[in-house]
């Protein structure tokens, strides 16, 4: 009889599937905990932490904003290290100032000195979370002093995110994240406190994802705005990207000779367009920033309607850039929220 109730005992014993599944319901606990905590974390992320008066800034550890640096300081206080890029208007070479890495622009010709100045004058007017953060200028040297950013243009994207230690934020969250940051940007443009300014530097991808820097907390910021010219539809002052006939489906369709291969492409007959421009572009540029990883397709089908507005033929047809923006919002908030309901279902 004890032999008996031995061996009762052992098989009242709790069964490994139990503890198997015990296992698995705590991992989802702390999957539901993580992912709340993931979205809360991208709400307060919204804040711009650096947020300073105009006319100073800060960045990094810096407790207090500091004024702009002026020529004197630039040239004292700033050690060029080795060139990172080169455009047609300057060349941006990796800087130190007071052990911190700080991009250095230097012009690169006299020739583009306006558009220089313009790209300065439109930094200096738009300072705010949507806009590389600038630290000093030198008009008289020249050159202007902006945040590093150390994973470099937008167009590094993928082979950022490829690396090991990204890959835990190589989600279609994040990547949906970053394609609200770039809609975010374009409808500050549009409604910036210079009035619509238009993104005239994005005639393909390449060249539009160069515009943009990738934050090391992945975000966007717009860094090249030599090229924003004004819009005023009280005026009906319109804008033309350059004075060359464009090709292809990127861009809109009122950028494109509308006169045929009869008639050479003349810049003068050239009709002028507006901001709408811009919207047409955001699909494509959408498309790269979600990528292909697990649930991108899941958030282009919920995205399809609104993009499909974006790429009227009528540029007045097309939505505002607020518009998507509020779109994609919901569509992160629905999606969102499948997966937390999903999650508390497994519990």
């Amino acid at each position: 009889k004890p032999q008996e109730s031995k061996k009762g005992a052992t098989h009242r014993e709790v069964p490994p599937a139990v503890v198997l599944l015990l296992g698995m319901a705590l991992m989802n606990a702390l999957l539901y905990l993580c992912l709340d905590q993931f979205f809360i974390s991208r709400l307060r992320s919204t804040v711009d932490p650096s947020h300073c008066p105009f006319g100073s800034f800060r960045i990094g550890q810096m407790k207090n904003c500091s004024p702009w640096l002026s020529c004197e300081e630039l040239r004292t206080e700033v050690r060029q290290l080795k060139r990172v890029g080169e455009g047609a208007v300057k060349r941006v070479f990796l800087s130190e100032w007071k052990e911190r890495k700080v991009a250095l622009s230097r012009l690169t010709s006299l020739e583009m000195k306006d558009d220089f100045l313009h790209g300065l004058q439109m930094l200096k007017s738009l300072q705010s979370k949507h806009v590389v953060t600038l630290l000093g200028y030198c008009e008289d040297d020249n050159t202007i002093l902006t945040e590093y950013h150390p994973l470099g243009s937008l167009s590094n994207l993928e082979e950022t995110l490829n690396l090991s230690k990204y890959q835990h934020v190589n989600t279609w969250q994040n990547r949906l994240q970053l394609a609200m940051d770039y809609v975010g940007i374009i409808n500050y443009l549009h409604n910036s406190p210079l009035g619509t300014l238009v993104m005239c530097d994005s005639n393909d991808l390449p060249k539009t994802l160069s515009q943009y820097l990738l934050t090391s907390n992945f975000s966007i910021v717009a860094n090249d705005l030599d090229a924003l010219p004004l819009v005023n539809h009280s005026s009906r002052t319109f804008v033309k990207c350059g004075h060359r006939e464009l090709h292809g489906d990127f861009v809109a369709p009122e950028q494109l000779w509308p006169y045929g291969e009869d008639l050479p492409f003349h810049d003068d007959l050239m009709p002028s367009y507006d901001e709408k421009i811009d919207i047409w572009k955001i699909p494509d540029v959408s498309s790269f920033l979600l990528g292909h990883v697990e649930g991108s397709d899941m958030v282009r089908f919920h995205l399809f309607e609104i993009h499909k507005a974006c790429k009227s033929k009528t540029s007045a047809e097309r939505p505002t850039a607020q518009d998507v923006l509020d779109i994609y919002q919901k569509v992160l908030n629905l999606l969102r929220d499948t997966v937390t309901t999903q999650t508390r279902e497994m519990l």
